[in-house]
This record gives C-alpha cells, structure tokens and sequence, in this order.
C-alpha cells in the first residue's frame, strides 16, 4: 500500500448556487482530466452555502442536484472519483470545530476576501459579520486536511487561502507534536476566463451568463447579445477582435478557426451577425452531449442519489481515519 506522500490525492468543491454556465468550463475539464491522474475528492460545500446564504436555504436542496447533475453530465465519474455532499461527512464539522480552537483571530482576519465582501454584501444591504463567516477559512482547511488531500486545484488569487491551511496543519502538527495533518500543494492550472455575454465577469446574479445545460434557442439569444466591437457600425468597417466579447468565445469554442476569424474581422469579411451565428452553433454543438446527459440523469434521479451516497461513504472512512488520529492527538478521544 503506498504511503501518504505517495498518494497524489485532490480535493475540491464548489458551491450549490444552481446549474452550472461556461464560466466554469475550464474549472470542470480540469477536474475530467484530473480523474486519470489522480485520487479525486470532489464534494458539494452546502455549509459553505451557508456563510453568505443563511437566510435564504430553500433552493440549496435543488441546487445540490442541478450541481452534481452538471458534474456527471460534463465527465465526472463517481467510478473513478468520490462525489459527496460535503455536509454528509459529519467529520467536517468535528475537525473544524477543534482546529477552530487552535486558529488565531488575527489569522482569519487578514484573509484577502473577509472585509471585501462584508463591505460588498453589505451595500446589497446583508450583513454577514458572523461567526461562521470569518471562519470560513477553517472550514475550508478542515475539508481539505480531513482528507489528507495533498493537491488543491485553485487559481492564482486563491492562492491566499491555501497558504492559511497549510498554516493551520503546521501550527496543529507543532502544537502537538505529531504528522497528523498534510500541507497541501497548490495545483495551479490555465484557467480561460470567459466573460459574460455583457463583457462583465458571467453571473448568474448579473445574468449574463449561458448555462451548461441551455437549450438550443437560449443559446442563440445569449449569443446575440453578445456586446461586439463598438467601432464596427457597417460590415465594411475594419473590426478590432482584441475588444469584441464574441471573438473571445470564438477563442474556446472554434480554436481551430481562430487564424482566419481574426483576419476575417479585421479584414471587414464577415460581420457581427454571421460571426455570432456560427459561435451560436458551435457552443450549441459542444453542448449537445451534456444536455442529453442532463436529460438522463433527471429521468432518473436515484442513479444521482446513489453516486452522493456511495461517494459520502468512500469519503467517509478516510475521514474517520483522520479524526481518530486528531482526537488522540488533542486528548479528547
């Protein structure tokens, strides 16, 4: 059996906000390739949802199953991977508590994102000044470090918020005196950010966005609403693809045209309608599969109930191992 600096284990998880828009194409590819690499965590943060939503919890129960239904539909493979609500590993909420005891305030107060977004949610007039909160960074570690995963797949600005739970698997291994917790590595991977069809960052909340699972029609209306270059008034007019919201989805979704699009736009051969028409078909046709996989999973909802329970069981005895090691080495066993 390997040891645990052997196992190239990835934990990650996203947050039950509904289905799924091309703004996390990039993010779920990775995870799809990362299957063939890797021991994968891959869970559902429903408490996370709850350090900004916890007033407003109704749609969390659909919004699980829009998430995992865009997961499978998209590649991920419980068969090779472990899909689980995160709140069904009742571990969690026990190592974050005890890490919590051992975590400075200082710490979780400078944490890049915590005063951002008081200040912003709170000119949308939410006050989320609690407990949970600030300690959401805690949580995060615990649902990393339950799992001894030694690989987390984030972005460069989320770069912070590991280094914090590399400190607190320090500071507790430290403090007493035991290997009990891994420091996870960064796996920094090209993320293609995709703006809205409003060239702001995609939102559901801003509603600029085109889901995983948009229909053909929707397609269409999003992609003509796409915010072209503003210079270009006539067909004939030179076009300037570097500020056209079009041409950087043609960049993802017709790559292998992307030579002759950009001399088509600046050459003033092919307007604006046309230029989104045939975007309109591509992304349409890169996402058939997923909607007729969609449509499966929904005609049949146990196989999806199935996938978190057995996932939230696999997850479940590496977690046990874990906390066995953490209360004895805490004394509160």
């Amino acid at each position: 059996m390997p040891s645990q600096n052997q196992i190239r284990r990835v934990v990650s998880g996203m947050r039950p906000t509904g289905k799924l828009h091309l703004g996390h194409l990039s993010v779920l590819e990775n995870w799809v390739r990362m299957q063939d690499e890797y021991d994968c965590y891959f869970f559902v943060a429903n408490w996370h949802a709850l350090t900004t939503a916890f007033e407003e919890t109704e749609d969390i129960p659909k919004n699980i199953r829009d998430l995992v239904i865009d997961w499978l539909s998209v590649g991920i493979d419980p068969l090779r991977s472990k899909v689980f609500i995160q709140s069904q590993v009742k571990e969690v909420a026990e190592l974050y508590l005890l890490l919590s005891m051992i975590t400075p305030i200082s710490w979780l107060e400078r944490c890049p994102t915590f005063k951002d977004q008081v200040h912003q949610l709170g000119e949308q007039g939410k006050d989320i000044n609690t407990h949970g909160f600030l300690g959401y960074p805690v949580l995060m570690a615990s649902d990393i470090l339950i799992y001894k995963g030694n690989l987390v797949p984030v972005g460069e600005d989320q770069l912070p918020h590991l280094e914090m739970t590399r400190e607190i698997a320090r500071r507790f291994n430290h403090m007493y005196d035991v290997k009990a917790l891994t420091e996870p590595q960064a796996l920094l991977g090209e993320v293609a950010l995709l703006p809205g069809v409003d060239g702001r960052k995609m939102s559901k909340s801003y509603n600029n966005d085109i889901s995983i699972s948009a229909a053909t029609d929707e397609v269409n209306r999003r992609v003509n609403a796409m915010i072209t270059d503003p210079t270009r008034i006539r067909k004939s007019d030179p076009g300037h693809p570097e500020v056209c919201t079009v041409y950087q989805f043609n960049r993802v979704f017709r790559k292998d045209e992307i030579d002759q699009i950009t001399a088509d736009c600046r050459g003033a051969q092919v307007g604006c309608v046309a230029c989104k028409k045939m975007l309109a078909q591509a992304i349409d046709q890169f996402l058939t599969p997923f909607r007729e996989r969609r449509r499966e999973l929904e005609a049949n909802p146990k196989e999806v109930e199935d996938v978190l329970q057995a996932g939230a069981e696999k997850a479940s005895l590496e977690a046990r191992k874990t906390m066995g090691e953490i209360r004895k080495a805490m004394n509160v066993e």
